[in-house]
């Protein structure tokens, strides 16, 4: 502690030690598309014809385009420098471009609406693929292990989901070190074999992945559909920038991670020129047969790393979620005392869990999930630069051509890479899309079964000013203590308020109206955390005021108030909380089903009492019914 603040003392990491944790956490899912990337886009380009030169060129050349043009310079050397206070991700950059017009408008929700719930869907399929792949090595070591893969598959992911109760902290620390031994060791079996045919280098030249789209047609469509796989897990890169920075990611990626990509994709492309069979599994063919299981164990370790990546990324954008009023709350549990992101939602975990087993029993194979990876992911990144246009023209106050000029080139490649993974629709991308759009629903769902909600209990609600004016007139039984009531407007008297004075006739000496309102930044200070008014001899006016990365405290938060001069005391203060039991309505406004689905998401909302972090030994429920 320092002795003269009083302040901790908070250490930061080093650069360096920020960048090897960006490897770790940011780089896991695009770091394993070596493992089949190439391989299903060279089947998908030579059919039943058998690979050539020309077709290993071109899937090469639109392989490293790829990844320059989407993850170098989209995200890395654009988007990440469109941070929300230093977070990043798709609710964020929809917060950006909302600030950036000056208003939530329709358009902007529902972009960040189908960017946030296609991550999802993403976030059902990585695990998935990431993890068959690595096993199916095995099949190499010995094919008696063949039928053994999915069942194995099955039971590291089960271990993976089972392990995210008890936090990721400890296991964190390896991942950067892991990954970067990952990285190097892939970029040495890829250099070791590029002499087998150097002429692979000649995929550097851009005209050869032009030639191959114009002189292939739909082929080359369904080729360009599965090179997108090579950069499924870009979007992580901005969407992980709160926690490690700008610098060292992209220190990280243009210094490690793509280098050994590339070397990598090289060497696959020259092992398979050399031996057309390797064409079976490319990647694992590179490594000498003495080494093959230290590199299946290798890919496992970075497989499940990867898959940890997403899932936590999941966590967090839920509960970006939550705090921005698109879900209801849900169960939030930190598995870390030092580390504020280190949490845990169980009931994301079973979702994600379920999903995940479903594609390994429906597909066990990654060149059968192959063809349902892609098309989530092309579509948060379709979403990512338009809302990025809104920022940089409103925002960074580029003139309109300008920002056009910028983002159509972008748009119009993630609006190539969508088409392409669309024509996998019928093969399985329909599983995640399906998914993503239930996401879509539920969200929207909940957000107008709030807004109607919201405009039926405030027919009945008293205005504030009135009620204070009536109880000067006729003052009831004034009784010692403090008396919290929660409310969404606190231009109304709260029901839990009225419903005390009507049924035990008394009033506190101190009535504070309580509000919760969370901002479009991911964190706000403690001196910008409480708004106090004093509307009376016995009311006040709180505003507790939190990002959307915060988690809310409200105790703790209220105890800042004794600033403005409120003598706050836990123990003499009781919170009167509504609780309401919703039922539907013929005149609700939503169809039948969209009452029900609504009705049943908010019976699954956790209780604000936990959500708000409050004393349930200071809590006093007041149960209302609603018509929705």
């Amino acid at each position: 502690m320092n002795s003269a603040s009083g302040e901790e003392v908070v250490k930061h990491p080093s650069f360096y030690a920020l960048a090897l944790g960006s490897v770790g956490v940011v780089y896991g899912d695009i770091g394993t598309s070596p493992l089949y990337a190439f391989r299903e886009a060279a089947l998908a380009a030579s059919g039943e014809h058998g690979v050539t030169s020309d077709i290993v060129l071109g899937v090469l050349s639109l392989i490293v385009w790829s990844l320059i043009i989407t993850v170098t310079l989209k995200y890395v050397l654009l988007l990440l420098n469109a941070d929300n206070n230093g977070e990043g991700g798709t609710l964020s950059l929809m917060a950006l471009a909302t600030r950036a017009i000056g208003r939530r408008t329709p358009f902007i929700l529902i972009l960040g609406v189908i960017g946030a719930s296609m991550f999802l869907g993403d976030s059902v399929i990585t695990p998935a693929i990431s993890v068959l792949s690595a096993v199916e090595g095995l099949k190499l070591a010995s094919p008696a292990f063949s039928d053994y893969v999915a069942p194995l598959t099955v039971v590291i992911l089960i271990g993976l989901f089972a392990a995210q109760s008890r936090g990721t902290a400890t296991v964190a620390a390896f991942f950067g070190p892991v990954m970067v031994v990952w990285f190097v060791s892939i970029a040495i079996a890829g250099a070791l074999h590029i002499h087998e045919d150097p002429h692979v280098l000649l995929a550097l030249n851009p005209t050869y992945a032009v030639s191959f789209l114009l002189s292939h047609g739909h082929i080359g469509l369904v080729t360009l559909g599965a090179v997108f796989l090579v950069v499924t897990g870009g979007e992580a890169l901005y969407a992980d920038l709160g926690h490690f920075g700008k610098k060292p990611i992209q220190i990280a990626w243009l210094c490690l991670v793509l280098p050994a990509l590339l070397i990598n994709y090289f060497g696959q492309g020259a092992k398979v020129l050399a031996d057309p069979a390797a064409i079976e599994n490319p990647f694992y063919r590179l490594v000498p047969q003495a080494l093959l299981v230290p590199m299946i164990v290798m890919a496992t370790a970075a497989t499940v790393i990867a898959s940890q990546a997403v899932i936590t990324g999941a966590y967090s954008l839920v509960h970006q979620a939550i705090q921005l009023g698109l879900l209801p709350r849900l169960a939030i549990l930190h598995t870390s005392a030092s580390h504020v992101g280190q949490i845990y939602i169980p009931r994301v975990t079973i979702s994600l869990l379920i999903g995940v087993l479903l594609l390994v029993g429906l597909f066990r194979s990654s060149s059968a999930l192959a063809s349902a990876y892609g098309i989530a992911v092309a579509t948060t990144m379709v979403v990512d630069v338009m809302l990025g246009f809104f920022v940089i023209w409103k925002l960074w106050k580029w003139p309109l051509w300008q920002a056009g000029l910028l983002i159509l080139p972008l748009l119009l490649v993630d609006a190539t890479f969508f088409s392409a993974n669309f024509l996998k629709l019928f093969e399985g991308a329909w599983l995640p899309l399906l998914f993503g759009i239930t996401m879509v629903l539920v969200i929207l769902t909940w957000r107008r079964g709030t807004g109607i909600l919201l405009n039926k209990t405030r027919r009945a609600e008293v205005p504030i000013e009135t009620l204070l004016h009536n109880l000067e007139k006729k003052p009831p039984h004034i009784v010692p203590g403090t008396a919290v009531f929660l409310t969404s407007d606190p231009d109304f008297a709260p029901t839990a308020l009225l419903h005390n004075l009507k049924h035990n006739k008394v009033l506190h000496q101190h009535n504070v109206i309580l509000t919760i309102v969370t901002g479009d930044t991911p964190r706000v200070p403690d001196s910008d955390r409480v708004q106090f008014t004093p509307l009376s001899e016995h009311f006040a006016r709180v505003t507790l005021k939190f990002g959307y990365m915060d988690t809310p405290n409200v105790p703790k938060a209220l105890a800042i108030a004794r600033k403005h001069g409120w003598q706050f005391d836990i123990m003499s203060t009781s919170f009167f909380l509504s609780r309401r039991t919703l039922r539907p309505s013929a005149q609700s406004g939503m169809p039948t089903w969209q009452d029900r689905l609504f009705i049943a998401l908010a019976r699954s909302a956790s209780d604000a009492t936990d959500f708000f972090q409050i004393p349930t030994g200071r809590v006093v429920e007041v149960g209302t019914q609603v018509t929705v």
